[in-house]
């Protein structure tokens, strides 16, 4: 389990950089046309510097302390108490369990990353703002202090429904869909248990999660990144997204799949070999 939460925090660092290029696409609207991934890098580049790669890094490390941690300790804990509970300690845990445990750790960690997540999006959408509106916060801890300060305690849990729903997708996505996709491709000898094996299972599992969370991300993305009552509930942000076609669901869906798929394998493949080489706890 530990080795889960500790190798989420050098794979945030690598994927930062296109970690900020989906809020920006989901944002777009039909009148400012499409803007390609290298093109929003580009243009990233050019008004920020180098510098704007890496905006919310504090505020990405925040969230994966909260967020990744809550979620990942969750599960592994759930999941071995349950083998441990049977009388066979062999039998695999059944698809619809882990499925079950992933949806309650991924509940779990959105909502108490949730605070760390909007202070994430609000970073990474400062470029976007004309420079007098812009927020400017220094930090992570910074953005929460002054939400807390100029907003209110609830205006941290802003967008917390979806942020916590799209928290139970992903976990889902990528741990439930990890386990039995390994399950599979190992217990039917379609593979050895070794990288390789490793390796395809998180590829499927972060196209598995980027497929089931995107029309979620987008709306997140949106109320977070909104100004005090340009949407009248979660239903109305829907509504507004609607209007611009179905695909509006799905914008920014190859860069947050680039951007998640990387990130999903390093951190299993990490898991895996810490696990190989450290071993782990498995009560008698």
């Amino acid at each position: 389990m530990q080795s889960r939460i500790v190798n989420e925090k050098p794979v945030i660092s690598r994927s930062l950089p296109i970690n900020s290029f989906p809020s920006q696409v989901h944002l777009q609207t039909p009148h400012q046309g499409k803007v390609t991934l290298t093109g929003m890098a580009v243009k990233v580049v050019k008004n920020e510097g180098v510098r704007g790669l890496y905006n919310g890094l504090t505020a990405s490390l925040l969230r994966q302390l909260t967020y990744s941690t809550t979620r990942f300790g969750v599960y592994e804990v759930a999941k071995q108490t349950w083998i441990n509970s049977q009388d066979d300690k062999t039998k695999p845990l059944p698809f619809y369990m882990k499925i079950l445990i992933a949806g309650t750790a991924g509940a779990m960690g959105g909502f108490v990353g949730t605070p760390g997540d909007m202070v994430n999006v609000r970073m990474q959408n400062d470029m976007k703002i004309e420079k007098a509106l812009r927020r400017n916060y220094k930090h992570a801890l910074d953005g929460v202090w002054r939400v807390y300060c100029e907003e209110g305690f609830t205006s941290l849990f802003s967008g917390a429904s979806m942020a916590t729903s799209r928290a139970v997708l992903m976990t889902v996505g990528q741990i439930a869909f990890y386990d039995q996709i390994k399950q599979v491709l190992v217990g039917e000898k379609y593979m050895n248990d070794n990288i390789g094996a490793h390796f395809v299972s998180s590829l499927l599992a972060g196209l598995a999660a980027t497929t089931i969370t995107q029309p979620l991300d987008v709306l997140k993305t949106r109320v977070m990144s909104a100004k005090p009552g340009e949407y009248r509930s979660v239903f109305h942000c829907i509504a507004v997204t609607a209007k611009q076609g179905p695909l509006a669901f799905y914008k920014g869906y190859i860069p947050a799949f680039v951007r998640l798929a990387p990130q999903t394998i390093l951190t299993f493949i990490f898991f895996e070999q810490l696990r190989t080489t450290f071993g782990y706890y498995r009560a008698e």
